[in-house]
């Protein structure tokens, strides 16, 4: 079955997007807009997405295996609280670049990947979306 994914944002000329899991939005929107500061790394981040920059600190393939092809994850805090929006990349029919913010996963505690980061990770990977 279909996931669905609402678009929060997308780049001035349309050809890159960045959407939320229609199942997850409360979560993330909520972990968002808890204060200024997740706000603001939040708005950072898409930032960079919307605008083609690369900024691994920031945004990066989560590129483990073979079943996780697509799959990213937006990095706030790293050092800190170290939270995760894993994320899913796919590109349009017409072309436009999206990035479908769709788990949160607050508080990672290894500097690698844990069995737990995994399963989300793969989870993440089949997800397939119906963009609105």
């Amino acid at each position: 079955m279909k996931r669905k994914a609402i678009k929060i944002s997308e780049s001035a000329d349309h050809k890159k997007a960045i959407y939320v899991d229609k199942q997850n939005a409360e979560k993330i929107y909520h972990y968002i807009n808890q204060d200024k500061r997740h706000k603001n790394k939040f708005r950072h981040i898409t930032h960079i997405i919307l605008e083609g920059l690369r900024n691994t600190e920031l945004y990066d393939k989560e590129d483990i295996d073979k079943k996780s092809k697509g799959v990213t994850a937006m990095k706030f805090f790293k050092g800190q609280e170290n939270d995760r929006i894993y994320c899913k990349e796919i590109t349009t029919e017409n072309k436009t670049f999206v990035v479908i913010a769709c788990e949160l996963h607050q508080k990672k505690k290894s500097k690698g990947i844990s069995h737990k980061e995994k399963n989300i990770i793969h989870n993440v990977a089949e997800y397939e979306y119906e963009l609105e």
